[in-house]
């Protein structure tokens, strides 16, 4: 595609299943991995889809997160949310901040949270037992587990986490969002952590956002607002993907019972079973990750951008993409060579991948330890998501055992 062609209307048609990505992202590797769309908001973009591309856009730093906050860009919710978050920063900004929070996501403190995580999964799924049949997983088990883990981190109270859901849903929305519904969500929020740090700087206790004050009155390395939107950010990464993701993941297993079956037999590929599920399932339509701007003129996929050019990277076609794969579109549990993007790579890779993964790691397994026949109480296609939302989130997982 040139410049002079017309921008596609994204995000694309769907595929016919809802394991598969559009069909017009395999065309586009295809034919033209560095394409033009333009968004539902009016704006337009450059969209990259072959793994290779994507990587690129993903550790260059020419692609900057920071410029991403001019004019003309695409914004969703998350974007809203994101430019005063390091999410929307370049080093040394990014840096700065990251330093702060990479102590409480390293593999050795993700280790440490296991078994909590476990105990965690073991009572959700025995308070699901007597309850009458079919049962909403979504609410019961997959929307509680990333919570309830996230806000222990941080250190909010109990009483709260689903309040704290509802809005951080509104923020998750997508272009369609309307203005309003987000402000106030984002205005909500950002009271209720201002609230919360107030009280916590008079009641410490031994959780990150005890730590992440210290770091804001004791030495002084971030700004109030820094501090607020740094607790907002953890807060919602740190539970809408996972809870969309547990959720995608049950009902890809379920539709695909030998696959489940394997596992059933052989729980000790849970670990190689959730990063090909990673990769396999389709959480977003859009590809789930937020614009880049060029500061100089780069070259990629074939195409010269100038400075000033907007790009998305969709990942979910890359995770498909046949040159970083072997048979992309099968799913295969004992998976060896994975390097999805799901994730993300480069400055921005998500802080909580290891988190997540220990936590779909341990709710896998829980759900093969207490609901060995476990089946979904509605036919796939008769399943429903929330209407506007940057990822794919489920309105309820009715199931059966």
């Amino acid at each position: 595609m040139t410049e002079q062609d017309a921008p596609l209307a994204f995000p694309f048609p769907p595929a016919d299943s809802l394991f598969q990505p559009s069909p017009t992202y395999t065309r586009l590797r295809e034919e033209a991995s560095v394409t033009q769309i333009r968004t539902p908001d009016g704006k337009t973009a450059w969209l990259v889809t072959r793994h290779a591309d994507v990587r690129f856009v993903l550790t260059d730093p020419r692609f900057s997160r920071a410029a991403a906050a001019g004019p003309g860009v695409p914004v969703s919710g998350l974007g809203r949310l994101a430019s005063g978050s390091m999410l929307g920063m370049d080093p040394p900004e990014h840096t700065r901040l990251r330093k702060l929070v990479t102590r409480a996501f390293t593999a050795r403190r993700v280790e440490e949270l296991r078994p909590r995580t476990t105990k965690l999964v073991d009572e959700l799924l025995t308070a699901v037992q007597p309850l009458p049949r079919p049962v909403d997983l979504m609410n019961y088990f997959s929307l509680q587990l990333p919570i309830h883990v996230i806000s222990e981190l941080l250190g909010i109270p109990w009483r709260d986490r689903i309040l704290l859901h509802d809005w951080s849903d509104t923020v998750m929305g997508d272009w369609q969002q309307h203005p309003d519904d987000l402000d106030r969500a984002l205005d909500n929020l950002v009271g209720y952590f201002s609230d919360l740090i107030s009280v916590k700087r008079t009641h410490r206790a031994d959780d990150l956002m005890t730590a992440l004050i210290a770091a804001r009155d004791e030495a002084d390395r971030l700004s109030e607002s820094e501090l607020v939107n740094l607790c907002m950010g953890l807060l919602i990464a740190g539970h809408e993907t996972t809870v969309s993701q547990l959720n995608m993941f049950l009902v890809t297993l379920l539709e695909h019972p030998g696959h489940l079956a394997r596992l059933r037999a052989d729980p000790a590929l849970v670990p190689r079973a959730v990063d090909e599920l990673l990769r396999y399932v389709q959480i977003s339509a859009s590809g789930g990750t937020l614009p880049r701007v060029t500061t100089e003129e780069v070259e990629i996929g074939g195409v010269r951008l100038p400075a000033g050019s907007v790009v998305m990277t969709a990942t979910n076609s890359a995770n498909r993409d046949v040159a970083a794969f072997g048979e992309p579109d099968r799913l295969d549990l004992a998976r060896t060579d994975n390097p999805h993007l799901t994730f993300g790579t480069g400055l921005h890779y998500c802080l909580g991948a290891q988190l997540a993964r220990m936590e779909l790691q341990e709710a896998i397994r829980g759900v093969l330890r207490h609901m060995p026949d476990l089946t979904l109480a509605v036919p796939c296609s008769e399943l429903r998501f929330k209407r506007g939302m940057f990822i794919r989130t489920l309105e309820n997982l009715p199931v059966t055992w």
